[in-house]
């Protein structure tokens, strides 16, 4: 989903609360809002879609928020996810994601074809279908096919959207817009005045953990966790359901915790994004925003791991 300012941000499963809009790109093809009719999705796919008939629809599991279908048609398959009751910019922001991570020709994902709302409320997106195949495939070329990506795909403008106030400074953008951010919801939600003052301590001296690092505008999956994760029927790693934005590339690790990441997948990694001087010192910073986007949005569960790295540190830097 689209993460607006202030408001909770949803991806398929494991899901992001992000207090700035997601990433909007310049497309060679931009994706235009459908306009409204009786069946905007059907309509689309005899039309654009290049297909004649629709031979079949059927259900295909793994999300929560949104419903998903399979068009089967005679001109192939298109994957179709609807919302009855949000509209179209979160769709936009996953369409934009998704286009700037193809077109860097890196690992593959799902190309979108299609937004627009629904004529009864809502909205709905529609975009390549992928078969998948019975793995999350090899773990090296996923490693290697993720840090191409990283390589590839650079801003200009600093970090963050491009449909928000962009940051030239990395510790600045993290520590506002990602760590500040989720402890003060935490303050508001839960009254948690132990974790916010501890982690405020925490932002203010993050500086700290970043001395010497050369850091880049990588263009980021943004929610890189199992769920997320595939592969198509010839075993080519896939990615699904971003969330991204432009930042230090080590905190696409951050989900590390439920990606199931190995060894063979970060060496193939560092052999394309070379790893910098204090990679494992500042890990644990990158988990840290997840596990409290995890805690705001589904409670006390996650309050531990996340007070245990904000202490960890704290003790650390000496603060």
């Amino acid at each position: 989903m689209v993460a607006h300012l202030g408001v909770i941000s949803f991806s398929s499963s494991c899901h992001l609360l992000h207090s700035s809009p997601q990433l909007s790109l310049c497309l060679h093809k931009p994706i235009v809002m459908a306009t409204v009719s009786t069946d905007p999705v059907r309509e689309w796919i005899l039309t654009e879609g290049k297909a004649s008939q629709i031979t079949g629809i059927s259900p295909v599991g793994g999300g929560c928020i949104n419903l998903a279908n399979r068009y089967t048609t005679d001109a192939g398959s298109f994957f179709v996810k609807t919302n009855r009751s949000i509209g179209p910019e979160m769709f936009e922001g996953e369409a934009l994601g998704l286009s700037a991570m193809y077109e860097t020709k890196s690992i593959r994902v799902p190309q979108p074809y299609k937004v627009g709302a629904l004529p009864t409320g809502g909205s709905y997106i529609i975009m390549e279908f992928i078969e998948f195949g019975s793995s999350r495939g090899d773990q090296a070329v996923l490693g290697r096919k993720l840090a191409e990506m990283h390589k590839a795909a650079k801003s200009e403008k600093g970090f963050g959207f491009h449909i928000n106030t962009w940051t030239s400074d990395w510790v600045e953008f993290y520590s506002k817009h990602r760590l500040a951010f989720q402890l003060k919801l935490a303050q508001q939600q839960f009254g948690d005045s132990a974790i916010y003052e501890k982690g405020q301590r925490l932002v203010k001296n993050l500086g700290a953990l970043f001395e010497d690092v050369t850091i880049e505008p990588c263009l980021l999956h943004g929610d890189l966790w199992s769920g997320n994760i595939s592969s198509d029927k010839n075993g080519e790693p896939v990615i699904l359901d971003p969330a991204c934005y432009y930042g230090h590339n080590e905190a696409e690790f951050g989900m590390s915790w439920c990606a199931g990441f190995g060894g063979s997948f970060y060496n193939a990694y560092f052999e394309v994004m070379p790893k910098q001087a204090g990679f494992e010192k500042r890990r644990d910073v990158y988990l840290l925003y997840h596990y409290l986007n995890h805690y705001n949005l589904f409670g006390s569960g996650y309050r531990s791991s996340a007070m245990s790295i904000i202490d960890d540190y704290l003790r650390i830097l000496k603060v």
